[in-house]
């Protein structure tokens, strides 16, 4: 296992169990102690949890991880799911992109697309308040890149607050995706943090179609901001692991459910 895959791995672990010793985490990963320490120690300097005796308790924003440490979650599901959701995409499409590990793989599938970079295709027009999204797609000539502007949030590299509604009140996109921290039938689409989930309701609402990008995990859960009702929800794409009760009561609620 990579230090970075161990990095992330321990900080699933003790946002799981609430806490975390150095021999437990030795035994779940299958490295020495001493190997453990350092990770710990790594991760305390950047401020993500704090040591204790013996091993290590989260910090007020071990909550809402930042975006590098939850990339290697689920990273195969987040890759089908982004090639199902790049289908919507044809040429000369107008689309929104949210922050998010998902919505980052989706823009990762529509930059390499051939059939997208044909000399005869009109460009597709992509709009984000995602910096680490516009930094990979700024290098792509079939991809015209709108960014919102704002304030950035460390943790998920969005553009939030009051100068991020400018753009996004005054577009109209064929299709929004949407990445979330947790999708219910009754909570709707949710994100952990408020601003994010202001910014995102306002490009879903500029969108004729909304689609949800999420990994079984983030099915049937909460989080603290809605970002709309599940009725304004079109499609969820997630993965084969997805419960057959849960994805039948996404359909019961009309959203159609694809599974990657």
């Amino acid at each position: 296992m990579s230090k970075y895959a161990r990095l992330n791995a321990l900080l699933e672990l003790l946002t799981e169990n609430g806490q975390l010793q150095v021999e437990q985490a030795a035994d779940e990963l299958d490295v020495s102690q001493a190997t453990i320490r350092r990770d710990l120690d790594t991760l305390a300097e950047q401020q993500l949890l704090r040591r204790t005796h013996g091993g290590a308790v989260p910090n007020s924003t071990a909550y809402d991880l930042p975006l590098r440490y939850k990339t290697a979650k689920h990273a195969p599901e987040k890759r089908r799911i982004a090639e199902a959701a790049a289908e919507f995409v044809t040429a000369g499409a107008i689309i929104g992109a949210s922050g998010g590990t998902t919505t980052t793989e989706v823009a990762r599938v529509l930059a390499t697309r051939h059939d997208l970079q044909a000399a005869s295709a009109p460009p597709v027009t992509l709009v984000t308040n995602a910096l680490n999204i516009a930094h990979e797609l700024a290098i792509r000539p079939h991809i015209k890149l709108v960014v919102t502007g704002g304030v950035a949030r460390q943790q998920s590299y969005e553009l939030i607050g009051p100068l991020a509604r400018e753009i996004p009140e005054q577009i109209a996109l064929d299709a929004m995706f949407l990445g979330v921290d947790a999708i219910d039938v009754h909570g709707g689409a949710c994100a952990h943090h408020e601003g994010e989930a202001s910014i995102n309701r306002l490009m879903a609402s500029r969108a004729s179609q909304v689609i949800v990008v999420a990994d079984s995990s983030k099915l049937a859960g909460q989080a603290f901001a809605r970002i709309c009702p599940i009725d304004e929800v079109d499609v969820l794409i997630t993965d084969s692991g997805a419960a057959a009760g849960t994805t039948e009561r996404f359909t019961q609620s009309g959203v159609r459910v694809i599974l990657a």
